[in-house]
């Protein structure tokens, strides 16, 4: 009997979803009464009191079971066929099937129980709401990075004693300039917006450019579904934390270079280092790689090379600053002190409104070390950062000089990454869902 991975990995990921799902759940107590609200009117009223269950809601429920139906169909096909490209397309439309249920389903449920709750419940802070009224500030002509939050939705959201977004914008502007067609169309259209509906649109281009990137059939489907049921990525896109947007216009970067345009994927790959400064931490892999059949396996090439290295990536990856640049630089030039102050300084912990020590990195040893006395109190997390990662990235650029892959550069990327955040003033769980979806490409993506 052949025995498949991909089934494997499928029901882990579909199990570990609709666990984290229901999870949390629990913490939204008013979902109940929410979701009834929404359906009241076509779904009968008894059908609601049958399917009431402490765990979910009704709808939720049925996405979750269906989910669970398709699974077992994927389980049966898997054991009875041969991996042939007919089975293959079923298969892989069971996933998209899943996938479409648990993740895109969820969003937009959710979605709808904050357009009937209110713009400060059903979704992430900064994500949505805090970019929402940059969108709002932007049309209007105000600079998001100089203006406060205290007078939105923002001001609801949350516990108040971490509430130290209110004075600070911390993304960069590719997030709510892109956003902004999306949000006039849906404002002439629905009457309202959400900016997930963003993120859903990036995340479906990400699913299907990832599959491309991948050449095996087997291989195919683990991407897709590795990536379309990451566990935590997965909670990203249905609260509306915005490390999607990224991934997609990188996986888009990714997709051209494999095509062959790298000054197409490099603008691809500005536009998402003008997004997050996450995005960061792969240009030097991505400019080494644009270099691949120039640099040689040595950490520094010969002088006498460096001049033609430096037309031959200029001719190929200026793009990159460029698009980043011409997207940063006017509000930097507007402003460049309140920019400075929310992207960089409100991150370091630093000034009367930094942000607090969190996540599950090494800074929980200075908090249980009583090295601060509280969570706001600044720490020189820069220091063991610059002892950390500055001789990694010098190891992972040699590692990959040697071996100059796309999947070499995604996993040189995903480890200093890690290591940057895990020593950082704070590590989130998006950050390590966003440091798998691209673990995923880095393992199965074709180097050939």
């Amino acid at each position: 009997m052949k025995k498949s991975l991909d089934a494997l990995i499928l029901m882990v990921l579909v199990l570990a979803r609709i666990r984290i799902d229901t999870l949390a759940d629990t913490v939204l107590p008013q979902r109940h009464e929410d979701v009834r609200r929404l359906v009241e009117g076509w779904w009968p009223g008894w059908s609601l009191d049958l399917l009431a269950h402490p765990e979910t809601d009704p709808v939720s429920m049925l996405l979750i079971v269906t989910a669970i139906g398709l699974l077992v169909v994927y389980l049966g096909l898997d054991f009875f066929s041969r991996d042939s490209r007919s089975s293959h397309r079923w298969k892989l439309g069971l996933i998209y099937g899943i996938i479409g249920l648990l993740v895109f389903g969820k969003t937009l449920l959710l979605i709808d129980l904050r357009h009937l709750r209110g713009p400060a419940s059903y979704a992430h802070d900064g994500g949505v709401i805090q970019t929402e009224a940059t969108i709002s500030y932007f049309l209007s002509g105000r600079n998001p990075y100089v203006e406060d939050y205290v007078n939105t939705p923002m001001a609801e959201w949350g516990f108040s004693e971490y509430r130290t977004a209110l004075y600070h914008y911390p993304y960069l502007p590719w997030t709510f300039v892109f956003s902004t067609p999306v949000y006039l169309l849906a404002q002439a259209t629905l009457g309202w917006f959400d900016e997930r509906f963003v993120y859903l649109l990036l995340f479906a281009l990400t699913l299907a450019l990832s599959q491309k990137l991948v050449a095996g059939h087997a291989e195919q489907r683990m991407a897709v579904a590795l990536i379309g049921l990451n566990p935590i990525l997965g909670v990203s896109l249905i609260f509306g934390e915005n490390d999607p947007f990224v991934l997609a216009w990188v996986v888009l970067g990714l997709w051209l270079l494999r095509r062959e345009r790298p000054l197409l994927g490099s603008m691809a790959f500005g536009l998402a280092c003008a997004s997050k400064p996450t995005a960061w931490f792969l240009a030097p892999f991505w400019l080494l790689f644009l270099l691949r059949d120039r640099w040689g396996g040595a950490l520094i090439p010969p002088p006498s090379t460096w001049k033609m290295q430096l037309l031959t990536l200029l001719r190929r990856g200026w793009t990159l600053p460029v698009t980043a640049l011409l997207v940063i630089g006017p509000w930097l030039v507007w402003n460049p002190a309140a920019m400075y102050d929310d992207v960089w300084r409100w991150s370091a912990g630093l000034g009367p409104t930094g942000y607090q020590i969190w996540g599950w990195g090494a800074s929980n040893y200075v908090l249980a070390l009583g090295w601060v006395t509280d969570r706001f109190e600044y720490w020189p997390f820069i220091i063991p950062g610059a002892l950390v990662t500055l001789p990694l990235l010098a190891a992972l650029l040699w590692r990959q000089a040697r071996v100059n892959t796309l999947g070499t550069m995604l996993y040189a990327y995903c480890v200093l990454l890690a290591a940057f955040f895990y020593v950082s003033r704070f590590l989130q769980p998006n950050y390590l869902g966003y440091i798998l979806g691209f673990l995923t490409l880095a393992m199965l993506i074709d180097d050939e």
